[in-house]
């Protein structure tokens, strides 16, 4: 916990009494006002008895400071009579409008200023007083809360510090965020980690983000080492189902990593996820359930699938698995020799460390075939690190905006391209989209439509304008935290709105690499599309 404290200091001053003359400190000048009243005189009277009275300070040996008190009268007096003679001589000799019939006027107003002072000195000490005794009580306190702090009220302290300086919304979806953590402190119950975790994600609640979330040691572990090209796991990939012909309900799989504990298993594309650990599928978002996919090596996760009309419960053990986030093929389109329609078909599964560079290799592999145009198939796939996303984005672009970052007071930083990284920047390409393209997909897609590189086929994105960054907590947790939105480059917010496509796919077209060659040679097929309508506005 910070703790802020201010100090005053005082100007140090010798340890004699030190006196200044007037012309000193406010370098008067004084001059003749024949306009003025000769009552009205008094006041400017006043004003230097008590300015003579702020000048004079005395420090005792102890350096305390100490005001001229009733013990000083004799010399107030010699002080200020020897001032206002001086003024009286001054004026009677050049002006010759000061008679000694005034000098009682003078004293009567000596006296009252004199009272006056004396009241202003109680009540300035009084005031004094109640400053430093509130600062005390306030230091005092906030020393005995530091002090007071348990190791789990420090874990929480470190979380609200993450949100409140990372957080997009500084409202804190309408909130006093300083407030939240103070009743959280007296109210929540923080005695053991996992008292403090359930007051963790409580508070992140309380910001009505589905993005912004808690991750125990293991699931960030996990996080981490998703994004780093492995996983601890049973090596699948999932997403919305999109049919509507009345299967099961639940997740869709997407693929499953080959020599995997699902692939082993006999777990295909297409297959529908309905239960994990005997909780249902049918409303689970698929971030929810890819954390439940996850967990330590060696540990066991039982689901039930449906693969065609048979309903299996299989007991799967989870290990670590390397994902490889991309798989290519080349479809030749029927035609006459050489000139014969090439197309390179690209699916792009999630955005890992491994991302930009296989994406690069699958790439210049199709390129030595002799491909004239690409297909880049980003459906179902739910984002990941957003600068593999930008480094994609380049690989087909030679120039333009990628994505505008912004936060509540608008653009606060550019991506964008020069062509200096773009490896296939000239040939027609397609992207493929679907309620599964999120995140970091959207982003590419996105940048791909608006700068008139690519034509978009599917259905509208999810709809995740957002951007997170993970960070750590002392214990190994993990906060993911919403801490910009984004626009498209042609500054459309996509937020809960999505991507929209150019055109729709076939109902029936394939999410396979196989199945996309078949409907693009196959005039008769349910999920035709001609290579021309492909790659046309």
């Amino acid at each position: 916990m910070e703790v802020l404290a201010s100090s005053a200091s005082f100007p140090r001053l010798s340890s004699h009494s030190t006196f200044f003359s007037f012309s000193r400190i406010s370098n008067f000048t004084f001059k003749a006002n024949f306009s003025l009243p000769w009552n009205a005189q008094p006041v400017r009277i006043v004003e230097a008895r008590l300015q003579g009275f702020l000048l004079c300070v005395r420090i005792n040996a102890r350096k305390r400071f100490r005001s001229c008190g009733s013990s000083d009268r004799a010399f107030k007096h010699e002080f200020l009579l020897g001032h206002l003679w001086r003024l009286n001589k001054s004026f009677s000799s050049q002006y010759g409008l000061i008679s000694t019939k005034y000098t009682g006027s003078f004293l009567k107003v000596m006296n009252r200023s004199d009272r006056i002072r004396q009241r202003v000195s109680v009540l300035f000490v009084q005031l004094v007083f109640a400053v430093l005794l509130v600062s005390s009580i306030s230091v005092a306190v906030t020393e005995t809360s530091s002090w007071a702090l348990s190791e789990e009220n420090r874990l929480f302290l470190e979380a609200w510090r993450t949100i409140d300086r990372a957080y997009i919304d500084k409202t804190f979806n309408g909130q006093s965020w300083f407030r939240y953590r103070e009743n959280a402190l007296r109210n929540e119950p923080m005695n053991t980690r996992e008292e403090t975790y359930m007051a963790i994600r409580k508070m992140l609640a309380t910001l009505n983000d589905p993005f912004t979330r808690f991750l125990e040691p293991e699931k960030f572990k996990s996080l981490r080492s998703g994004t780093q090209g492995a996983l601890t796991g049973v090596g699948l990939s999932i997403g919305y189902p999109t049919a509507s012909d009345g299967s099961a309900a639940g997740l869709v799989v997407i693929s499953s990593a080959p020599g995997g504990p699902a692939n082993r298993a006999g777990i295909l594309s297409g297959d529908i996820i309905m239960a994990i650990d005997d909780t249902s599928t049918e409303s689970m978002g698929i971030y929810d359930a890819a954390e439940r996919l996850q967990g330590p090596e060696g540990s066991s996760v039982e689901l039930t699938v449906c693969s065609g009309t048979e309903i299996k419960h299989l007991a799967l053990t989870r290990e670590k698995v390397s994902l490889n986030p991309v798989k290519s093929r080349l479809c030749e389109i029927p035609g006459s020799g050489k000139d014969s329609p090439k197309i390179g078909y690209i699916k792009l599964t999630s955005f890992n460390q491994n991302s930009s560079g296989a994406v690069r290799e699958a790439i210049d592999t199709l390129r030595s075939n002799s491909v004239n145009a690409f297909v880049l198939d980003l459906r179902d796939n739910s984002g990941g690190l957003f600068p593999e996303g930008i480094e994609i984005a380049k690989i087909w672009l030679d120039k333009g905006v990628i994505v505008y970052i912004c936060d509540n007071r608008g653009v606060r930083d550019i991506y964008d391209t020069d062509g200096s990284s773009s490896v296939a920047a000239s040939e027609p390409l397609a992207v493929l989209v679907n309620k599964g393209t999120a995140s970091a997909s959207e982003i590419l897609a996105g940048a791909l439509k608006d700068n008139k590189r690519a034509v978009l086929y599917g259905e509208p994105t999810y709809g995740k304008g957002k951007i997170q960054s993970v960070f750590q907590l002392s214990d190994g947790s993990g906060l993911a935290v919403t801490v910009a939105r984004y626009e498209t480059p042609a500054h459309t917010d996509i937020d809960k709105v999505g991507v929209i496509p150019d055109h729709p796919l076939p109902p029936s077209f394939p999410k396979d690499e196989d199945g996309f060659c078949g409907c693009l040679k196959d005039p008769a097929s349910a999920c035709y599309i001609n290579r021309g309508q492909l790659f046309s506005r």
